[in-house]
């Protein structure tokens, strides 16, 4: 019971601290211009493994699925 109430109280304190301030931004912020030169791009050797891709001929029996939508059910109830 008394860990509800402490539960209850910080969530409390934080609403209260969160409403409490009221914030609006007076000026633009703007990023800093700078100027890189020099330096290397680094070098790298690099080995991979072989991939074969080839193709195979299969056939695939596929069953037969009949749907009807409920207009075609209505049309054939008439």
């Amino acid at each position: 019971m008394k860990v509800a109430i402490g539960i209850v109280v910080a969530v409390l304190v934080v609403l209260g601290l969160f409403f409490f301030f009221d914030m609006d931004q007076t000026q633009d912020g703007e990023l800093p211009n700078i100027e890189a030169t020099g330096g290397e791009m680094p070098e790298y050797d690099v080995e991979a493994g072989d991939v074969d891709v080839g193709t195979t001929e299969r056939t695939v029996t596929v069953p037969t699925i009949e749907i009807e939508s409920p207009e075609e059910e209505a049309v054939e109830g008439q």
